[in-house]
């Protein structure tokens, strides 16, 4: 019999392998230690990995998975690339942390001015680092406060945005996120996202995106703005281009360029929340490009450094701090997660990531589209690039989301050998690996489609 040693000496394979029915006895162990000793969090699959390479991840007990969740979007270069990892490698035997909130190193500001040649905006910029996107946008509320001296905001329905006191008053994607954390930051508005598939005002915003859009303008116009926030008051907007954890939603293409113009003639700021959409995810370095705008401040985390935790937001650099001490953190711009970002943005250069999200992605709509043809519980396919998303419904007309349905086709995908993360009320997300082949995404939706079958 194979051992698990044996199996660490040799080259993870290329496809979908179930040794054992998952979770296996190995994995069951240590899902039984981790109940054990860590506190609850947002446990999804019972999968307990022991390595992976590109695409592909081995549990414990040898079973082989195609990962279309990729870390939660966070190793957009699959896993353990060699280039990253080698640069990351080689910083290990020089310098590990040196505190770059307070001392000076090459890798932080080598990291910063790569960062600032690739989000969008022909403009200086500066970057302030941080440790996950929580924390980015922490550090993008206090820049809007600081530079505007206005303390109210606007979030939308169905954003995501971390789970900090300050983020998670802006999060309106789940209750659970707000149950028993009352009050979290005060001065944050509400108002409806243009939700093509399911939005309050009852319109099909994939047959008139103009009229959705035109509603929620009006929304925040006439009744937020015109009946109980004064416009004069808020320091700014943030947003996700692309919902993530609200569903994968992605807004009628016209919306920011409006949403812009509010913004600009009332003296606020566009804070874009690219944590989950950026770098590459989408077919550009960042959704936002998708819909012609420029954010003044970007928020950034996850693939920024393919797994080394690490945070940013980058401002316009008329926005920087009027003075030192105004926010600092310890880990921030890391040296070794320095490091990593700036080779993670080589890396992707390089090998044409982005051109492959887009091309790529459109082969992995097609293939969900096909799926949606095949199966009526399959309400919407949405996304752009490798940022897509399945729906489950109930039924079309109402499109009353079919959670449970949803739940048994990731668990059942997953004893098949593909790795998916749920989100919104009923959809599945899909955000393998920016250099994912045709091949690969083909084998994970057999995978997807089993489970589908299994589910009905």
């Amino acid at each position: 019999m194979e051992t698990a040693i044996a199996r660490e000496e040799t080259p993870i394979k290329k496809q979908i392998q179930i040794r054992v029915t998952p979770p296996g006895p190995n994995a069951k162990k240590i899902i039984e230690m981790d109940e054990k000793y860590l506190m609850k969090s947002t446990k999804s699959l019972p999968i307990v990995a022991s390595r992976a390479q590109g695409c592909f991840v081995e549990d414990v007990d040898g079973n082989t998975y195609v990962d279309f969740a990729s870390g939660i979007s966070v190793v957009n270069m699959g896993h353990v690339h060699p280039k990253i990892t080698a640069a990351v490698e080689k910083q290990l035997k020089r310098l590990w942390h040196f505190a770059g909130t307070d001392f000076y190193y090459e890798e932080q500001a080598t990291a910063a001015r790569m960062l600032g040649e690739i989000t969008p905006g022909k403009f200086g910029k500066k970057v302030f680092f941080t440790n996950s996107g929580t924390e980015s946008n922490e550090a993008a509320i206090k820049v809007a406060k600081t530079h505007t001296k206005r303390q109210q905001f606007i979030g939308f329905i169905g954003g995501f945005h971390g789970r900090s006191q300050g983020s998670l008053a802006f999060t309106a994607s789940q209750p659970i996120h707000h149950k028993g954390f009352f009050p979290h930051m005060v001065g944050v508005e509400h108002v409806p996202f243009p939700n093509p598939f399911r939005n309050p005002f009852g319109i099909d915003g994939y047959e008139h995106p103009d009229e959705l859009v035109n509603r929620v303008i009006d929304y925040i116009e006439k009744w937020t703005f015109g009946t109980y926030v004064p416009p004069e008051n808020v320091a700014g907007f943030l947003v996700e281009p692309i919902q993530g954890e609200g569903g994968y939603v992605v807004p009628p293409l016209n919306f920011f360029k409006e949403l812009k113009k509010i913004v600009e003639s009332h003296g606020q700021l566009l804070i874009m929340d690219e944590v989950q959409s950026g770098f590459g995810r989408t077919g550009k370095f960042f959704a936002s490009e998708h819909f012609g705008v420029v954010p003044d401040i970007i928020s950034l985390a996850k693939a920024i450094a393919s797994g080394i935790p690490m945070g940013a937001i980058v401002v316009r650099d008329d926005l920087d701090f009027p003075e030192q001490g105004l926010h600092s953190n310890t880990y921030g711009g890391n040296v070794l997660a320095s490091v990593a970002c700036t080779a993670t943005i080589q890396a992707m250069k390089e090998e044409k990531a982005v051109e492959n999200a887009a091309k790529q992605g459109e082969h992995l709509r097609k293939r969900l589209l096909e799926l949606k043809d095949k199966y009526d519980s399959i309400g919407d396919v949405r996304g752009l690039g490798l940022m897509q998303a399945i729906d489950f419904v109930k039924d079309h007309k109402t499109r009353e989301p079919a959670r449970k349905l949803r739940d048994s086709v990731e668990y059942k995908s997953f004893q098949n050998g593909l790795i998916l993360l749920s989100t919104g009320a009923s959809a599945i997300r899909i955000i393998p690996p920016l250099n994912i082949t045709s091949g690969e995404i083909d084998m994970g939706v057999e995978a997807l489609e089993k489970g589908i079958r299994a589910s009905l």
